[in-house]
């Protein structure tokens, strides 16, 4: 069976789609991280820090999946840790370890452009390896070096976090998410799973240090380990709150910013039903493609599209599919699938093509398609996506209630009624509700940051996960410029794929020059 290949960035994309985007609320941001308190003279107990220079080789040593051994042996690429404090309010502690990946500019360097490729969870070091050769003739890459680093808790930063075995994997059973999924939760279910994250991740040490504040402060350190007195950084999805935040706290020390793919800056639980109903409007568009054709599983009528694929998933919550070596694909493995291949327009013919081979029992294609999206390889293997995302937004969003989750769950199935799986919304459980310690929340933000050079945030109209006004929030916030995109996909600016987006993006980064109010560009 041959499989429409996804685009690279669907396993490099923002959001983890049943964890991210329904794990909690959120709340205002906490005292100690004012903009004012960020401008002042770092304390003298990070100097050393501060003042420590990388020392860049090999990457062999850094790959954590088959992939990324391939991908790190590129010629050219270079590797290196750099020192963090694993608590920062105790830096005299114990040190975590940032992996950081680094690919020179083809020409006279203007300094290093950090990257970030969302998730959270996902790997900056595949990510920098990836845009480099994706943007290997632009003018981005000729003039700036590519440095993208595994934030807290993900790939090879030490510690990371770990909470399944191989067999759970393999199996299916490592779900990190109990408000999507289908099924009723216990406390008795998300104590164990914080238990078994605590045990594989090396305790509750690590997964207290995980937040993206903290992962804000290590990007601090970055710039200053890599010699460079102001910031350049590109972040899609997830990776824009990073840099946001980064603007936040450390508004003097920023040179240019490109957000693609914005996270909404003052949307707390609300957002997260917003974002299923671009993954609706995802859907609704696709079946409406399909429709066209006579052999197609979501029949004749756009209109009962979503009803037809009720009707062909339901089934699966008693009577999953054996496939494979005693392994089953499952209602909640085929939800997956699906939104995993909706953030791209080009692999929804993989999706249809998948939902018809499921009615004649063979899962194969969409387990493919699932597997590229998480990075798993199938036997067990693969990267730690899921479980970083799940840590770290335990880590920045606040609890919810099981009422709370009920009516969330409730509320998602109205927003995107093709993920309801017809079971009620009871049973549904925030799965962070034990974790050791509480958050460090991030959103909502400031209806306004102040002090900061013009940015660029990138919004792409028909964005299923992170919604075209989310961008217009986030620009209008910053103050900075928006580039509007016509299309229907996830992010665009790292995938060198759009001649329009290239063009604005370089200019911006290399010689500071935004585009119009009125510029767009068209996929």
């Amino acid at each position: 069976m041959s499989l429409p290949p996804l685009p690279r960035r669907s396993l490099l994309t923002a959001a983890a789609v049943s964890v991210t985007l329904l794990a909690g609320g959120c709340s205002s941001s906490p005292q100690d991280d004012s903009p004012e308190q960020a401008s002042a003279a770092r304390p003298a107990d990070l100097d050393r820090f501060h003042q420590q220079k990388l020392a860049f080789g090999s990457c062999k040593d850094y790959a954590t999946t088959p992939a990324d051994e391939k991908l790190f042996a590129t010629p050219g690429l270079q590797c290196a840790r750099l020192d963090v404090p694993l608590d920062y309010g105790s830096p005299d502690g114990e040190k975590a370890q940032i992996a950081v990946l680094r690919v020179p500019a083809r020409g006279t360097s203007k300094g290093p452009l950090v990257l970030n490729s969302g998730g959270p969870g996902g790997t900056g070091q595949n990510f920098a390896a990836q845009t480099g050769i994706a943007l290997a003739k632009s003018p981005v890459t000729e003039n700036f070096d590519l440095i993208g680093f595994d934030p807290r808790g993900v790939g090879a930063t030490k510690p990371s976090v770990h909470c399944f075995t191989p067999e759970d994997r393999r199996t299916g059973k490592a779900r990190t998410e109990f408000v999507l999924t289908a099924g009723n939760f216990s406390a008795k279910d998300s104590q164990a799973l914080a238990d078994k994250c605590s045990r594989g991740s090396g305790g509750d040490k690590t997964l207290k240090a995980v937040s993206t504040r903290d992962t804000v402060q290590d990007m601090e350190i970055l710039r200053s380990a890599l010699g460079a007195e102001k910031l350049n950084f590109l972040g899609q999805s997830y990776g824009t709150r990073i840099g946001a935040l980064y603007a936040q706290k450390y508004p003097k020390r920023v040179r240019a910013m490109v957000f693609d793919g914005a996270v909404d800056p003052h949307l707390g639980a609300e957002r997260r039903l917003s974002q299923y109903a671009g993954f609706q409007a995802s859907f609704d568009k696709m079946a409406a493609a399909c429709t066209k054709s006579k052999d197609c599983p979501l029949g004749s009528d756009p209109e009962r599209a979503t009803k037809v694929f009720n009707d062909l998933a339901r089934p699966l919550l008693a009577k999953p599919i054996t496939y494979g070596q005693g392994l089953t694909f499952d209602y909640n493995a085929l939800i997956d699938s699906v939104l995993a291949g909706l953030y791209y327009q080009e692999v929804w013919p993989g999706i249809t093509k998948g939902l018809a081979d499921v009615k004649k029992g063979d899962p194969g294609r969409l387990v493919k398609i699932s597997q590229a999206f998480s990075g798993q390889d199938g036997q067990g293997g693969g990267s730690n996506f899921s479980e970083a995302n799940y840590a770290i937004t335990c880590m920045d969003e606040e609890r919810m209630t099981t009422e709370e989750a009920v009516t969330m769950r409730e509320k998602t199935y109205r927003a995107a009624p093709f993920v309801d799986p017809g079971t009620g919304s009871g049973g549904a459980r925030d799965a962070c509700e034990f974790w050791p310690v509480q958050p460090k929340t991030t959103y909502p933000f400031p209806e306004k940051v102040d002090g900061l050079p013009t940015t660029l945030t990138i919004s792409i109209t028909g964005d299923p996960s992170t919604p075209y006004q989310a961008g217009i929030n986030l620009a209008k916030t910053l103050g900075g410029s928006l580039l509007t995109v016509k299309g229907e996909q996830h992010t665009i600016a790292s995938a060198g794929t759009s001649a329009c987006v290239n063009k604005a993006v370089a200019a911006y980064l290399i010689d500071l020059r935004a585009p119009s109010e009125e510029s767009s560009c068209t996929l």
